[in-house]
């Protein structure tokens, strides 16, 4: 059976949201979403749908591009409010679909399988998308955009090409559309789906669009790209089986924590923020009750000396952040150390249940529970009193980042 999927992204998600809180128009009025006390090079979030029309703001950009305009308004990033007024788009959708039909891809954007729904509604796809285009604009003020299709690669790309573009910010798109309007798309990573890397792969071998794409020769694609080259070729011809309700799940789960720095540090600097990202890292893997059996570091060096990246399994799997702790410093110990460092992040890989915590004769097991009994306890007081109830000394520090990023989420003020 064909079936009917909508993506639904939100116009200009945050400065919209920042409009609707100020009642303002996001179409007549010029705000960004940028912290104007940050250095030039602050990251601009998002621009409203008039700054983006007019001005042909591009999605990314820094704060010192901004085009000169009359009455800009700045508006210093808030992400719980972005994360609540997300929340209630996705209740708006749940008075129409079921959970499992829903795929959240972004905080602004999210599919929809609407093919169990049509005959109970008695409606067409296009009239249920334009009822929670408008629900979406009468309870919280923002405008819904949408791409309608038989499948998921469809439906991203014609509310990319043309559902964001110009009201009534909603396009359907058959297979004949995608192979006429995808054909002659340049360069290829203009499509959702295909990164900038693969991009320039096929570019090497003559195929520069969906066109040659699709009469690119499958054995080809197969031997050159694997398995992702049999998904090329059917998204060159409008195929993709991806389902909805299928939910992804990671054969090798991790959890990262990362940070870009505000200025370049140095030798014991360095050492002090690896130590800190360990023990709050540690923390979350001690609540999701997993063992970690492998660490990682990466360090992104200053001025163009490219980055350094080290990873190293344990002895065995273990969630005491003294054992992680101490691995992730052997590796940073490996690392250029004259050179300054402007990013870092760190990861727990190979996670096992703790269930399958093994004993081992290179430590004390009454020192081991000692320490994990002072971390739970130490968890435990953070999640009712908040993460700044207890924090070492070395958070006073200049050099510390850790009370500057629990006030924030995903690097911006919460």
């Amino acid at each position: 059976m064909e079936r009917e999927i909508a993506v639904i992204d939100l116009k200009g998600f945050y400065a919209s949201c920042e409009c609707v809180c100020r009642h303002l128009d996001p179409f007549s009025t010029p705000l960004v979403c940028c912290d104007p006390y940050r250095s030039g090079s602050s990251v601009v979030m998002s621009v409203s749908p008039y700054l983006k029309s007019k001005y042909k703001i591009p999605n990314v950009c820094r704060r010192r591009d901004l085009p000169a305009v009359d009455g800009m308004i700045f508006a210093v990033p808030r992400m719980s409010y972005y994360l609540r007024m997300s929340a209630k788009v996705l209740s708006i959708f749940l008075d129409y679909v079921a959970l499992e039909d829903i795929h959240v891809y972004s905080v602004d954007e999210s599919f929809l399988d609407l093919t169990p729904y049509l005959r109970m509604y008695g409606c067409r796809a296009e009239d249920l998308v334009r009822k929670i285009q408008n629900d979406i604009k009468a309870k919280l003020g923002i405008t819904a955009t949408a791409g309608l299709a038989g499948n998921m690669f469809l439906a991203k790309c014609a509310l990319d090409i043309e559902g964001k573009k110009k009201a009534p910010y909603l396009t359907r798109w058959n297979s004949a559309d995608g192979r006429e309007k995808l054909w002659g798309l340049y360069p290829l990573s203009s499509a959702w789906g295909i990164a900038e890397g693969t991009s320039r792969r096929l570019h090497k071998r003559g195929i520069r669009t969906f066109k040659d794409l699709a009469l690119a020769s499958k054995e080809m694609l197969e031997r050159e790209f694997g398995i992702i080259g049999q998904q090329l070729s059917d998204l060159s011809n409008g195929i993709d089986q991806t389902k909805v309700n299928e939910k992804y799940t990671p054969e090798n789960p991790s959890l990262t924590l990362g940070q870009t720095l505000n200025r370049d540090y140095r030798g014991a600097e360095i050492s002090l923020l690896v130590r800190e990202m360990a023990e709050e890292l540690s923390e979350r893997l001690r609540a999701s009750r997993k063992l970690a059996g492998k660490v990682s570091l990466f360090l992104g060096y200053s001025d163009g000396h490219g980055a350094f990246s080290r990873q190293r399994s344990l002895i065995s799997p273990s969630d005491d952040e003294a054992v992680l702790k101490s691995a992730l410093l052997s590796l940073l110990r490996e690392g250029k150390g004259d050179i300054p460092i402007r990013s870092l992040s760190i990861a727990f890989g190979k996670l096992v249940p703790i269930e399958n915590e093994q004993l081992t004769i290179f430590e004390d097991p009454d020192e081991a529970e000692r320490r994990r009994s002072l971390s739970l306890t130490s968890d435990a007081i953070r999640a009712i009193y908040g993460r700044d109830s207890i924090l070492k000394c070395s958070a006073l520090l200049e050099q510390s980042t850790l009370k500057m990023r629990h006030g924030q989420i995903g690097g911006h003020k919460r």
